[in-house]
């Protein structure tokens, strides 16, 4: 992909409970998140996690693989949630 004047900075990113990466990329106007996630790596350095139930956001914003970068944003690999956010309080609001 050539870059020109248009070029855009972009970070993917990737959190784990014991790691997590940010990678920085500069990718060309028109560029895709499909595209950003695998110029970033990001897949191949997490092999234990489950690929095909990540969830692909843009400052947390769920988005589909097909979608136009904009200059400045970052997408986030979100894997799944173990327990509903609702529910672990009310847990802990018991529990406490």
């Amino acid at each position: 992909m050539p870059l020109d004047d248009h070029a855009l900075q972009v970070t993917v990113a990737l959190a784990l409970p014991d790691r997590a990466w940010l990678v920085a990329l500069r990718l060309p106007a028109g560029a895709t998140v499909d595209e950003a996630v695998e110029r970033s790596g990001l897949r191949a350095r997490a092999p234990g996690v489950d690929q095909a139930n990540l969830t692909l956001a843009i400052f947390g914003k769920p988005i589909t693989p097909a979608t136009v970068l904009r200059d400045g944003d970052r997408v986030e690999l979100l894997r799944p949630l173990l327990l509903d956010p609702k529910q672990a309080r009310r847990r802990r609001a018991r529990e406490g």
